[in-house]
């Protein structure tokens, strides 16, 4: 290995570090919330700020990223942010009441926001094109690994240690990825350039509003809550006055340059449809397998590693195969093997059984594992190296956002459709029913014995299932059309490795001198 090929990757491992620890912080705190909300002495009502005051925080933040990279220096802001989070993260294990956590949570959330989208930028920048692929390979197996592994970690700390290590686990990590990013990450030209507080001002509020309207919705019963009202009209509001000042000034927070770009302004709109499908999936096995089958959380987490494992081979596999075909080809490969395993997750009973829960998870990890990494790498292909900072803020929000209303539909239909289930099949019961035949159970719940009324919420929770992941297989089908709107560059598609590029030492000028490189 080469001494450039060796910066390279320690440049890489130190970014990814922080990219690690930041998504994991998203759902590794889910499964010791039941623990925190007995040692903070909160309700179940206000224990839900502990997730939502992080997710609010980190969207409205990321909006900036941009900006700050080219005033302040990528280097810098990444250093501030690591350091931030990692002391923050310190504070939250350290809390003792709700509003302190609470707090600390915020400003966790806003020192994390930046990680993902710099370190996906700092990767394409450190990488020559020809091996964007692969760079993008890494960067998506640290971005997958939270929401794959954030559960089963979560839970195993809190179970053998206690919730405070939830958080505690990301300070030798988020020192590590400090020093790296200290030691091996070169410094870039800074540009000073007036901040549009107007715009961010009122984008912030349309994005804080949105979130915090999915976060509190499925809890508040949506739109029969006042609350939910007026987060909807902070976000109409907000985004019609972002639109308006956007038109009217010379300063805007987003480079128009963005939205000219096909292939980015259309990886944008796949990945929002890609993020619906990927966390609202691992929103419902969850309690599929736990409340319904009754299986620890242990149990669950291995039944949903090879998930996990089949995005980590179909990543590894990707980025060799993209090299001799099509990216475009191998995105419809691993979106029809998703739509495959979602049409078998659909027809789930509650006596599936394990094995067929792993074949059928590890296909569809599969499948992502071949959508995620040509897909980032198409969205980038044709952006100028001067918009990468600010648009992979874009994008990492893009993918946030549609995690966030995939997981809120999801819920709330799961949620109305088994209360409609339960009305409806308890309406046909009769006396002669074979459920109600020969039974004598002491206990009843609204004049129906209760092993009937516990049958009738199974059957009623596994229609709703199925109609959820019935419902996800369309969303991702009619994702497909998108993936013909990508153009191929040469240097990325097959028989890249022929493509002539810059010379090493061109691209390390670049780097020291050119503010293309912000």
């Amino acid at each position: 290995m080469t001494t450039q090929n060796r910066g390279q990757w320690l440049v890489a491992a130190s970014v990814m570090l922080a990219t690690i620890i930041q998504v994991l912080d998203t759902t590794i705190a889910n499964v010791a919330l039941p623990h925190m909300q007995g040692s903070l002495g909160a309700s179940s009502d206000q224990v839900i700020w502990i997730l939502s005051s992080y997710i609010v925080a980190t969207a409205i933040m990321t909006l900036p990223v941009g900006y700050l990279a080219r005033r302040f220096g990528r280097r810098n802001v990444l250093m501030y942010c690591v350091a931030g989070f990692t002391a923050a993260s310190m504070f939250c294990g350290q809390a003792s009441s709700l509003t302190e956590m609470v707090v600390w949570r915020v400003v966790q959330g806003g020192f994390g926001a930046a990680l993902v989208p710099l370190s996906q930028s700092i990767l394409l920048d450190t990488f020559p094109r020809e091996k964007h692929a692969s760079a993008m390979s890494l960067w998506g197996m640290g971005v997958m690994i939270g929401p794959i592994l954030g559960p089963t970690l979560g839970g195993w700390l809190t179970e053998s240690y206690s919730w405070r290590w939830v958080f505690y686990i990301n300070v030798p990590l988020g020192m590590l990825s400090l020093l790296g990013i200290y030691r091996y990450l070169p410094a870039t030209v800074t540009v000073n350039k007036r901040f549009d507080l107007m715009g961010f001002g009122l984008l912030a509020l349309a994005v804080g509003a949105l979130q915090l309207l999915l976060d509190r919705g499925e809890h508040l019963l949506w739109f029969d809550a006042m609350e939910i009202k007026v987060y909807a009209v902070l976000v109409a509001l907000g985004l019609y006055l972002f639109l308006v000042h956007s038109r009217t000034t010379r300063l805007q927070l987003l480079s128009p340059s963005l939205f000219r770009d096909r292939n980015f302004v259309t990886g944008l709109m796949f990945i929002f449809l890609v993020g619906i499908v990927l966390l609202s999936t691992m929103a419902l096995l969850p309690p599929f397998l736990q409340n319904w089958k009754g299986y620890p959380v242990m149990t669950t987490g291995l039944i949903l590693m090879p998930r996990g494992v089949g995005t980590m081979l179909g990543m590894l596999l990707v980025a060799r195969l993209m090299r001799r075909f099509d990216p475009r080809a191998l995105m419809l490969l691993g979106m029809a093997l998703v739509c495959l395993s979602l049409y078998h997750m659909a027809g789930f009973t509650m006596e599936v059984g394990e094995r067929q829960l792993i074949i059928t998870g590890f296909i569809q990890g599969l499948g992502l594992g071949l959508v995620f990494i040509p897909s980032t790498t198409l969205a980038y292909a044709t952006l100028p190296a001067t918009l990468r900072d600010e648009g992979a803020a874009l994008y990492s929000l893009s993918r946030n956002l549609g995690s966030s209303i995939g997981v809120s539909i999801m819920m709330g239909l799961f949620t109305r459709n088994l209360w409609i289930n339960q009305q409806e099949l308890a309406s046909r019961l009769r006396p002669e029913s074979a459920l109600l035949t020969g039974l004598a159970d002491p206990v009843s719940v609204g004049g129906l014995p209760a092993t009937v009324v516990t049958e009738v919420s199974r059957q009623a929770a596994e229609i709703a299932f199925a109609n959820d992941f019935h419902l996800l297989m369309w969303v991702n089908l009619a994702t497909m059309p998108l993936v013909l709107l990508l153009r191929v560059p040469r240097a990325v598609g097959g028989g890249a490795d022929n493509v002539p590029t810059r010379a090493p030492e061109s691209r390390q000028s670049a780097n020291r001198e050119s503010p293309s490189q912000l």
